[in-house]
């Protein structure tokens, strides 16, 4: 039986080999037509088509040749060449056959029929292009031509050489075929990625009674799997099973594996379990095929099986597994993999530098320095690495000694070199005076002008904001791909220069440069708000148009662009839909709610993802960011308790045990963030800021400041949010003494020069402290213009100081700087409203309305078994309303007996007494208060959170609360932590 390629239209008689043609493939005009998923053919016999028409190939000996007297017959001499190009291929040395060849051919001697094709395949091999078109014109006029094996040569050489049009030329110019023949045209095909030519040759060859050898299945094979041919490719297999093929010759073997790999994993894993004998290559494809596919599991399962089997490894075993190791996160599998490449002794640079990258991915940069210092001699391509590897786990400073060591081992920097420094200048203090060193000494070797050294410097200038220098490189880059487009556009973006950066995208297109899934990633993220929406849409429809591969990283950005645009319908469709979502995808979703205040959504987003797939450190940071956010303590533990189970401790990433100590300062339990703090093993300065920072937002400023002396003593430097944190601590806790000593500190000690965050926090807390005159002095006298956020602290301490004048001149330099924040109208409001100066309230609320502004809506909130509950002033759509609101009025009473007396000019709205004793006494805040006291289990402190500041009225009575309750009250607003304990706050009244 043949091989069943398709159901054939054939009446006839048929050979061995004719089961079933290529399922349906018809022949239309000059060649045959897919439909679906298979190949058609109508016919046996192809009609007569001339595919060569406008090809010239050599058919003539040029004068010169024709001069010289060539003597085709064997004499001494000619025996004498041919032999010694046998033994050239005998030792694998195609330079020396074509030295031979060319003095044969100054002798005028052609090599025999035995030898020529040795002479063919050496020109195919070493692509020598012009030699092997020379030797085919030299035997046109000979008998050598219309040999089977020098025809079959020549097909070969055309075929190696991509020269597709000439092999076929060569092939249907032979009157006699045989199966070596039919398999260099197919080879042929396959190799010039003609795989759908190659079936159709297939087709053509079973009409001459030959039969298919393992070299035609094998090549038959490769077809099919790049085609995704699974219906053919079982044929094929069905072929070799009946004519002895399968458990014979490893090479088809080994090719069956490869197919099904591609087509049909689980039937690879089949045909390799039925192999009677395995060998490494066998074994290889296997392990190799699995992790391809991404199924590192099953590849480092297959390996294990294989040592317990007693098969030994080789290199590309080692290679395979090793990165296996690296992708499914298992280092200390990987390490053992470490110890069998010394006992084997595979200790190749391609096995070091891959141990060093998987060290690396599992962010061991002491374990890959080590095994590149144990290698005594070093080429340029592992020097690279190690840079690479330090460069991407942050460790600057090492990266800088290892370049300096490079140098003094007078390794010459080659290409790859210079991009990978150029990446390293963005983390130096003088890193644009490094990149300029740089890009000179690229212009200095002739590299400036190289696509990928360009390409970095464009990167390079761009992260140092120097547009100019950026473009004038990518200007000058001798050929400017798509990834030299990409990275100018990315650094326009990156630098806010959205409208050059589709001015490129266009320019892209008009020089037919078409873009990828990259080029589309980078441009939406310029265009990724309300006000772009349609060029946002645009871009979506390019995409679907013109074909471009919508990858992960590319839904990924069109469905944040719709969900920032507000439709949110057609963003969250796109990634529900996509098929290929990965832990990025997942993250990016998670990311864009948390940024667009969809809080539950966010939180439903998380629990469903990790059913699916499983967190990261960057997931579990940005989780975190959301609870911090909105001071869910309860779920900031699980996630916790989570985090400890998954990664066993805190101390393999720094970064997410100082979200932990954030988390927990900012969800009100200082005593957990202390406990976090003092397990780590180490801590960086990002660390002790966040500790800083806890303290200031509890007003615990003493703490704070023992805190910074610590720090100190322990040699770490401060930086410049360090003394954000301090200098916030000091004006939340009144220590305007302490803070001015801080401040001078900074400069006269540490050598900071102050910026507009550090004279901010100066103006608050001299403002706060009373001292208004002060605090605008030091805004008039600040080196630098001040900015929003240093008038705002200004107005606030003159409302807490009634001081309505120098309010309503601060208001007037902050409108200046941002007119359409409607928040500021509001501060200025306020303080009339608290002066009685309902009038100039009226003129300011009008004006809000007329710029169609919209003031922030006050808002306060309470977690209770894991669940938000959000009230807003009035609030009446609580499912137990009636039952809060009868515990406020029960509380009210009882706290105006114990002498709390509600204070009405927290009442922003002009009204008689009896309204505005309504208005206060129904304040989020008490609301939320009540609301705790029902549903939180007695002895529990009661943590509220307000998105703004909250009022006096409801912070008096929050003291008579928690002394009437005999609980704690935990209240955060904008501004800081008030912990309400037995009649007295720890703000100590001072906010």
């Amino acid at each position: 039986m043949g091989i069943a390629l398709t159901r054939v239209f054939v009446t006839r008689s048929v050979n061995p080999l004719k089961i079933s043609m290529l399922d349906e493939i018809s022949w239309h005009g000059s060649g045959a037509t897919r439909s679906g998923a298979h190949v058609f053919v109508s016919n046996i016999h192809p009609p007569n088509v001339n595919y060569f028409s406008n090809m010239e190939v050599p058919l003539s000996l040029s004068p010169a040749l024709q001069n010289l007297p060539f003597r085709p017959t064997q004499t001494h001499e000619s025996r004498h060449w041919n032999s010694l190009i046998k033994h050239h291929t005998k030792l694998k040395d195609d330079h020396a056959i074509l030295d031979t060849y060319t003095k044969m051919e100054s002798s005028g001697i052609l090599p025999d029929t035995a030898t020529l094709p040795l002479v063919l395949k050496a020109c195919g091999r070493l692509q020598a292009i012009d030699r092997g078109k020379k030797l085919h014109n030299a035997v046109l006029d000979t008998d050598l031509v219309s040999d089977i094996r020098v025809q079959t040569a020549l097909v070969d050489f055309y075929s190696k050489c991509g020269m597709l049009m000439n092999a076929h030329k060569v092939f249907d110019e032979m009157t006699d075929r045989d199966v070596v023949s039919w398999n260099a045209m197919i080879s042929g095909c396959v190799g010039c990625f003609e795989y759908l030519q190659a079936l159709i040759l297939f087709a053509r060859m079973q009409n001459g009674n030959l039969k298919a050898n393992s070299v035609t299945v094998v090549e038959l094979l490769r077809a099919c799997g790049e085609l995704f041919e699974l219906r053919l490719g079982k044929e094929i297999h069905g072929y070799c099973l009946r004519h002895g093929l399968f458990n014979s010759n490893p090479h088809v073997d080994t090719s069956l594996m490869g197919f099904y790999l591609k087509c049909a994993p689980s039937v690879a894993s089949l045909v390799f379990e039925m192999l009677d004998s395995r060998n490494s290559i066998s074994w290889n494809t296997m392990i190799s095929g699995y992790v391809n596919h991404g199924d590192y599991l099953k590849s480092l399962e297959l390996f294990i099986s294989m040592l317990i089997e007693g098969f030994e490894c080789d290199s590309v075993t080692m290679l395979v597994v090793i990165k296996a190791c690296a992708e499914y996160g298992n280092l200390e599998l990987g390490m053992q993999v470490h110890q069998l490449v010394i006992k084997f002794g595979y200790s190749n640079m391609h096995i070091i530098n891959a141990l060093m990258n998987m060290y690396n991915k599992f962010a061991d940069f002491r374990s890959s320095y080590e095994l590149f210092n144990s290698i005594l001699t070093k080429d340029v391509a592992l020097w690279n690495s190690m840079l690479s590897c330090s460069i991407e786990s942050g460790f600057i400073d090492e990266s800088v000694s290892i370049l300096t060591e490079m140098q003094l081992d007078d390794i010459q920097i080659n290409e790859r070199t210079l991009v990978i420094i150029l990446r390293l200048c963005a983390h130096l203090s003088n890193g644009l005076v490094n990149g300029k060193s740089l890009h000179a000494y690229a212009f200095k070797i002739g590299k400036e002008k190289n696509t990928y050294v360009g390409n970095s410097l464009v990167n390079m200038y761009a992260l140092f904001n120097r547009v100019e220098d950026a473009t004038r490189v990518f200007t000058k880059i001798k050929v400017s791909d798509v990834i030299s487009y990409n990275v100018f556009i990315s650094g326009l973006v990156y630098n806010k220069l959205k409208f050059q950066a589709w001015e490129m995208f266009i320019q892209m297109l008009d020089l037919e440069i078409k873009p990828n899934s990259q080029t589309v990633t980078s441009i939406l993220a310029a265009f990724d708000s309300g006000e772009f929406f349609n060029v946002g849409r645009s871009i979506h429809g390019y995409v679907m148009k013109c074909g471009v591969q919508i990858d992960a990283s590319l839904n990924t950005a069109l469905t944040e662009m719709y969900i920032n645009c507000e439709d949110e319908e057609t963003g969250r469709g796109l990634f529900e839909k996509y098929p290929d979502k990965d832990l990025i995808s997942w993250n990016s979703l998670l990311s864009t709610y948390i940024k667009n205040n969809q809080e539950e959504k966010a939180l439903i987003l998380f629990h469903r993802m990790i059913s699916r797939v499983k967190p990261t450190i960057v997931t579990i940071i940005n989780v975190l960011s959301l609870y911090t956010q909105l001071s869910n303590l309860p779920q900031g533990r699980c996630l916790h308790a989570y985090t400890l189970r998954r990664f066993s401790s805190l101390d393999r990433d720094l970064s997410l045990a100082n979200a932990f100590i954030t988390m927990y300062a900012r969800c009100g339990s200082l005593e957990y963030a202390e406990k976090v703090f003092n397990s780590l093993p180490e801590t960086d300065i990002v660390s002790w800021n966040a500790m800083i920072a806890g303290y200031g937002m509890h007003g615990c400023g003493d703490d704070a400041m023992m805190t910074f002396s610590k720090m100190v003593k322990e040699g770490i430097k401060p930086t410049q949010v360090t003394f954000v944190s301090a200098l916030s601590a000091c004006s939340h806790s009144g220590m305007i003494h302490k803070g001015l000593v801080l401040f001078h500190s900074m400069v006269q000690d540490f050598c900071i020069t102050p910026e507009r965050v550090h004279y901010a926090c100066l103006v608050d807390l001299l403002a706060r402290g009373g001292l208004l005159n002060e605090a605008k002095d030091v805004i008039e006298t600040m080196p630098m213009a001040p900015d929003a956020s240093t008038w705002r602290a200004l107005i606030g301490a003159c409302r807490i100081y009634s001081d309505t004048h120098m309010a309503k001149s601060a208001f007037e330099n902050l409108i200046e700087l941002e007119p359409t924040n409607a928040g500021n109208y509001v501060l200025l409001s306020n303080i009339y409203a608290a002066n009685g100066l309902w009038s100039e309230v009226k003129n300011l609320r009008l004006i809000v309305k007329n710029k169609g502004l919209k003031k922030p809506a006050g808002r306060s909130w309470i977690v209770n078994k894991s669940k938000l509950y959000f009230f807003a002033a009035g609030d009446k759509t609580h499912a137990q309303s009636d039952k809060i609101y009868k515990k406020l009025t029960f509380l009210l009473t009882s706290v105006k007996e114990m002498g709390y007396v509600p204070d009405l000019r927290w009442v922003l709205h002009d009204a008689d007494d009896e309204r505005k004793l309504a208005r206060v006494s129904s304040h989020s805040e008490k609301l939320a208060i009540a609301f705790g006291l029902i549903s939180v289990n007695g002895g529990s402190p009661i943590l509220i959170t307000k998105n703004l500041r909250i009022c006096g009225d409801c912070h008096e009575f929050s003291k008579y609360v928690s002394k009437l309750t005999k609980r704690i009250i935990i209240l955060r607003d904008a501004s800081r932590f008030h912990h309400f304990v037995d009649g007295s706050c720890s703000c100590k009244d001072y906010w």
